[in-house]
């Protein structure tokens, strides 16, 4: 890639840094490596992905960082070598512990509507007050429903039909019972006393259809 091409940053990840190198004194030690090429805003190490972030204060730095230390070889007394490379990220703000930082560059916090979803819950707003909540319901059945109960009791009748529920206007759902067998006399309220084996009298008043035969082919001789 050529120098025109290279977008300047601020940042530089070393990567295949080995487990054994997040170690406190081994960290250090490349710490004060790279603070010789600028000073480091910035030193994030993450073990997880055998990598380490650095920012730098200018561009300047990570330049000159670049091109002395990628690859970086390091031949320890005792083993084989281990070689770091380092490569060019997305640029970060530069943000001293000193500066005063702005309300950009904070996590802000989830706006009212979404606040409550949060659990637990993040503090009320500017101005919110306890309210005193009203108690439970104590009408356990509908309206609707109670005013058809309360017409069970004085029935109104339109022949065989029966108006548990009139819709006003016109306008809404009409309950009504029409009793198909009001005419007959009920028989079937009566007890009757009969024996186990016997024919049940109350059966008499139950006549079955009759099925009819399906039909028969006919052979005309």
């Amino acid at each position: 890639m050529s120098p025109s091409a290279v977008q300047p940053t601020n940042t530089l990840i070393i990567t295949q840094v080995p487990r054994n190198f997040f170690e406190p004194t081994i960290l250090q030690a490349l710490r004060e490596y790279f603070a010789v090429h600028g000073e480091i805003t910035h030193w994030v190490p993450i073990s997880s992905f055998f990598r380490i972030l650095l920012v730098y204060s200018d561009v300047e730095s990570v330049e000159r960082a670049k091109a002395s230390s990628d690859p970086l070889v390091i031949r320890p007394n005792q083993g084989e070598r281990t070689i770091l490379r380092v490569y060019r990220a997305e640029p970060n703000p530069t943000v001293s512990p000193c500066s005063p930082t702005s309300d950009d560059q904070l996590l802000k916090p989830p706006p009212l509507d979404k606040n409550f979803l949060i659990s637990p819950p993040g503090s009320p707003p500017v101005g919110w007050e306890q309210i005193r909540e009203e108690p439970p319901n104590s009408a356990t059945l509908a309206e609707d429903l109670v005013t058809a109960l309360n017409r069970l009791k004085c029935r109104e009748k339109r022949g065989s039909r029966e108006v548990l529920l009139k819709p006003e206007d016109g306008i809404g759902v009409g309950v009504y019972v029409e009793d198909c067998d009001g005419d007959e006399p009920d028989d079937e309220d009566k007890e009757v006393d009969w024996e186990y084996g016997t024919f049940n009298p109350s059966r008499m008043c139950w006549k079955p259809v009759p099925t009819a035969l399906p039909p028969m082919p006919v052979t005309l001789r």
